[in-house]
């Protein structure tokens, strides 16, 4: 086999490791997908664990994921296209394994959070790695059924992630971070055999300054809306770190108009089809992310079940997400990629209004929860092939970069989303939920209204 075969079209057509390739990549998916949301039911098993540690302290374990895999998201891409996707994964794949040891075995909170960052870097780099490894091994027709996977392995971890997360804690709590072992082995052993060698880019020095740009505008975005609700709205550290986000946001606009070679081209916004993808993403995952939290808050805090009750009841959304993604490149075949995003959307919407309207003091799981949790994971299913997949319209030697950006907006959109509805549930009343849930809806049907401007 020579090295120039898999950039040919035609070997990628015929290669009969194509479904592995996919396996393998979608391993990363799952893992940085469920260690986001696996260690939220783990928070009052940390606290009694680390010795004067309280809710605040430990949020970080959680929120230093969080910033860091937005922050390094669109730096991770570019390096990602420019050193080659194969590599790149090998890496992030053992940088998260050993990272997970490091969670497992931490003494102290500090070391925790320390080791969630470098977790955080790994999840960076596997993310948009493992779709720059998947789509260009498939023929365009098959794209479709490609991103209809990927979007049901990744509603498998973020809905297992709960479920899996309650269970371990009968173990404790360093089991979380210990079951990515045994994965991340199996991905790095098969990773070396079955994934091939992809195009690298022009070996251009990297943009540093660019990058650095674009990760602290990121990290100060993201800082704000996670915070926010902790530190006060209208506190001097909320405030300060905002108008700094938005100096360094100028300062970065300003870098990638100007700069010859810039970390990220803004030719990728003049692709009518990736602009729109990345705005339809924002504006979904303002409802989604948001739509998740209110879910567990509602059946925990209003219902009254137990954590692993409210997540085996949540479960249902991404059955139906992984349900509806093996039908999704059949249904974008027939009605198109903008019918289908923008029907996404429109599932979302009536979901939260469906909540809006019929949610109750009085636990109505059959008639009240489920209508909603079935229609939010269909939602996933219609829109997020079309969305991310207008990665792969781009030149091949941007695809991680582009996906980098894509995952960045929903990042971003999601903290934004729990920030807001931190702000509107307040003491969490019914009225308080109904309010979110209908602006949860209105963001959906924005997206909705977006993805009609997506061009086939």
């Amino acid at each position: 086999m020579t090295a120039h075969l898999p950039e040919s079209p035609a070997f990628m057509r015929a290669d009969p490791r194509r479904w592995r390739i996919l396996a393998v990549a979608s391993a990363a998916q799952f893992l940085a997908i469920l260690d986001l949301f696996a260690v939220n039911v783990a928070f009052p098993a940390l606290e009694g664990t680390f010795t004067g540690a309280d809710l605040a302290g430990v949020s970080w374990v959680l929120n230093a994921y969080t910033i860091v895999l937005a922050a390094m998201l669109v730096p991770a891409g570019r390096l990602a296209d420019d050193i080659g996707r194969k590599p790149a994964f090998l890496v992030g794949m053992t940088l998260f394994g050993l990272a997970s040891l490091g969670c497992a075995a931490a003494p102290a909170l500090p070391v925790l959070i320390a080791a969630r960052v470098v977790q955080a870097v790994a999840g960076a780099i596997l993310i948009p790695t493992s779709l720059g490894l998947a789509l260009p091994a498939f023929p365009q027709h098959e794209h479709a059924k490609v991103m209809g996977i990927w979007t049901a392995v990744a509603a498998a971890g973020a809905g297992s992630g709960p479920v899996a997360g309650g269970l371990l804690l009968a173990a404790g709590w360093r089991w979380i971070f210990l079951i990515n072992i045994p994965v991340v082995a199996v991905a790095v052993l098969a990773g070396r055999r079955v994934l091939p060698p992809s195009p690298r880019g022009t070996r251009k020095p990297l943009d540093l300054r660019g990058a650095a740009l674009v990760l602290l505008t990121a990290a100060g975005l993201t800082t704000v809306f996670t915070q926010a609700p902790g530190w006060g709205y209208a506190s001097p550290a909320v405030i300060g770190c905002a108008l700094a986000t938005v100096a360094l946001a100028v300062l970065t606009v300003r870098h990638l108009r100007r700069a010859p070679d810039p970390v990220i081209s803004l030719e990728l916004f003049r692709h009518r089809r990736f602009s729109v993808a990345i705005s339809g993403i924002f504006l979904y995952y303002l409802a989604f992310a948001a739509m998740i939290l209110a879910a567990t808050l509602f059946l925990t805090g209003r219902w009254h079940y137990s954590v692993v009750a409210a997540a085996l009841s949540i479960a249902p959304m991404p059955a139906s997400t992984m349900t509806t993604a093996l039908f999704s490149g059949r249904i974008v075949a027939r009605v198109g990629a903008r019918t289908s995003a923008a029907l996404g959307g429109l599932a979302l919407a009536a979901g939260c209004a469906w909540w809006a309207l019929t949610a109750t003091d009085h636990p109505q799981y059959l008639t009240v929860f489920l209508p909603g949790a079935i229609l939010a994971g269909i939602s996933t299913a219609l829109l997020q092939p079309p969305l991310f997949g207008s990665a792969a319209t781009l030149p091949p030697n941007r695809t991680s970069l582009a996906t980098a950006a894509l995952m960045m907006s929903r990042q971003i959109s999601s903290a934004l989303g729990i920030a807001v509805l931190t702000a509107i549930l307040g003491a969490q009343t019914l009225p308080g939920f109904r309010i979110a849930w209908l602006a949860m809806s209105g963001a959906a049907l924005a997206c909705a209204v977006v993805s009609t401007r997506f061009r086939e």
